[in-house]
Order: structure tokens, then sequence, then C-alpha cells
């Protein structure tokens, strides 16, 4: 869960700057000085919306370390991380992708795996895991947070979360100008007001907030999908199962916001319509019936 958390939680964040800098800039005045152009707009939000989206995704490795204080392991010191290494290793070459970094958290039962690419990717898990789950279980886990780098989720999520930001700016610009309209009707002014300015950057985030489900039902879709893999790189669907349960009975920390979706452990928070993950026991229930 901790992946899609702190990606998402980025988007808002690199949304809300571009939309400033370019108010200040002006652009938005060269789209409505002589009437909303919707066709520009439209461009101009595509190229908002996804250089955004894309932006989060590069910054998401380095985001993840710094949100959770993760080691990246570079020289094994102990067995554990000896053993954790090896089994990444293994999982990574089993689904045909690079091997990824593999670091180690301090905090409550949870992993997450996130990177740009597949081969420029991220495996971390926190201590509490390695303590309340056995070695197979553990192991599951990694396939788990493998699968989502072979299966490109994060890719996926960027270019969903480009479409949604690319709608969540246009909308949030002809409310902004049907405010800014209704402000200074009777005014001989010209161009967008503060209203407009105003208006189209709250409508920005109460629209990105709405998005948000958009995205969280497709990372949904992704976590059944990374518990197959893992069941495949597993060889049994059993293992899975097992830590999905295990998962069940321990208290698991929430990952930062823009994280979240890659996370091994996630629940339905505030809302069911904003989770990341499915319930434990729809995941369980669909591995049996792989």
């Amino acid at each position: 869960m901790k992946r899609i958390v702190l990606f998402l939680a980025t988007n808002i964040a690199v949304m809300l700057v571009l939309g400033l800098a370019v108010n200040l800039l002006g652009v938005d005045r060269f789209l409505t000085e002589n009437g909303l152009n919707l066709g520009m707009l439209l461009a101009f939000s595509g190229v908002i919306g996804f250089g955004g989206a894309f932006i989060s995704l590069a910054m998401s490795k380095f985001m993840a370390k710094r949100s959770v204080g993760a080691h990246v392991i570079e020289s094994p010191s102990n067995s554990t991380e000896v053993w954790l290494v090896d089994t990444v290793a293994r999982l990574a070459k089993d689904a045909n992708v690079a091997m990824p970094e593999v670091a180690i958290y301090e905090g409550e039962p949870n992993a997450f795996a996130t990177g740009a690419t597949k081969n420029s990717s991220l495996v971390a898990v926190s201590t509490g895991l390695l303590q309340g789950m056995t070695r197979e279980e553990a192991e599951a886990v990694l396939a788990h947070e493998v699968a989502h780098i072979a299966n490109g989720d994060m890719v996926t999520l960027t270019l969903i979360q480009g479409v949604v930001n690319t709608f969540v700016i246009f909308l949030s610009r002809i409310v902004g100008y049907a405010v800014d309209s209704f402000l200074r009707r009777g005014s001989d002014s010209s161009g967008p007001g503060i209203g407009y300015m105003v208006a189209s950057m709250v409508s920005q985030v109460i629209f990105g907030v709405l998005a948000s489900i958009i995205v969280a039902w497709f990372s949904r879709q992704r976590e059944f999908r990374a518990d197959a893999g893992a069941a495949q790189l597993m060889r049994s669907p059993v293992p899975m199962q097992n830590a999905l349960r295990r998962l069940g009975s321990m208290h698991t920390e929430p990952l930062p916001q823009n994280m979240a979706a890659s996370g091994i452990a996630g629940g339905a928070g505030l809302m069911a319509l904003f989770a990341t993950h499915p319930p434990l026991e729809e995941r369980i229930a669909a591995l049996g019936k792989s």
C-alpha cells in the first residue's frame, strides 16, 4: 500500500505546484482572455496532467526511501539480509526483471515495491514483517512485490493518473472561469481575475481527491493480479494465502500517502472507495480460485 499512497500524495503536490506556476506565468490568462478556448485548454491540461504524473513517477523511488527511512542493502551484514537479497534476486530472475534495490526499514509489518521502470526498481520490507512472519510467508510477500514490478504496475497507474489529472485540470479551469465570469459580471475588465485563480485551485484539489477514487479502483485490481503473480512465482497459492492471513492477525502501519498502492498491507481507510487494496478476505478467496 505504501507505494501508491506516496505516489498519489506526490502527484497532488506536484500538480498544485504546476498549477500555481502556470497561474503566475500567465498561461491561464492567455487561455481565457478572449473567452475559454476549450481545445487549447484540453491540450494544456494533457501536457500538465501527464507531466505531473511522470514527474511523480520519476521521484517515486527517492520519495519512498526518504519517507520511511529505508536502508538499501549494499552489502549484507547478517543472515537475514543475505536471505532477503538472495530471495529477491531469485524471484526477480524467475519474473524476468532486473535485480531491484533491496531495502529494510524500521516499522510495523509492511512491504512495498516502487520505481520508474521494471529495470530500475526498489523492494523494501519492514523489520516488523520480517520478525512476524515465517520465511515462506515473507518470501510470498516479496514475490507479490516482485510481481508488481514485473506487471509494470507503477507505469500503468502513472498513465491512469495522467488521464485523470488531465480531466482534473480541464474541469477545474472551466469551474474557475465560470466562477470568475459570475463575479465579474458587468465589469469591463478582461482576462481572468482573482476569482479564477482561487476557484480553479480549490476545484483542482476537490476534483483531485475525487479522481483518486478512480486510481484506487485500478490499484485494487492490480493487487489481485500481483497476488496471482506471487502464487505463480511460489508455484502455489498457499504461501500467499498464509501470508495474507498472517497480515490479518498483525497490526500494520499505514504507508505514506504516495506509496499506498504498492504495499502488501492495506485496508479500507476512511472510505472503501479510497482503499488501494481489496479486503484480505477477498484476496485470499481469489487466490483459492486461481
